[in-house]
């Protein structure tokens, strides 16, 4: 149920400028501090996987693990994506609030 939310509030926030996507894209953004929360597709490679959770861990960026490449590629208007970073402090507070509610699912 809060899976629709979710890509929806990436969406919106693929719409306000306030989302990065990719993997170049996104490793500057949690670098630079201005990434608040990073998702990462569940079917991404173990690799990406593991390269990212080092890296938000080192950042203090939090990581969520969430959706398919593809449907999150979808949903931002863009091919496949492993990564997502959200820079905006109140869509990150509203997303990190829906992907605690799936996981608390």
């Amino acid at each position: 149920m809060n899976e629709s939310k979710i890509y929806s509030m990436l969406s919106l926030c693929q719409k306000a400028g306030k989302l990065c996507s990719g993997s170049f894209t996104c490793e500057k953004a949690i670098k630079s501090g201005k990434a608040l929360i990073a998702i990462v597709a569940e079917d991404s490679a173990e690799n990406t996987k593991k390269d990212f959770t080092s890296m938000c861990k080192y950042f203090k960026v939090h990581l969520y693990m969430f959706g398919e490449k593809e449907k999150l590629g979808n949903y931002i208007g863009k091919e496949d994506r492993t990564i997502l970073c959200v820079t905006d402090t109140n869509f990150a507070k509203k997303i990190k609030e829906l992907l605690g509610q799936l996981e608390g699912a």
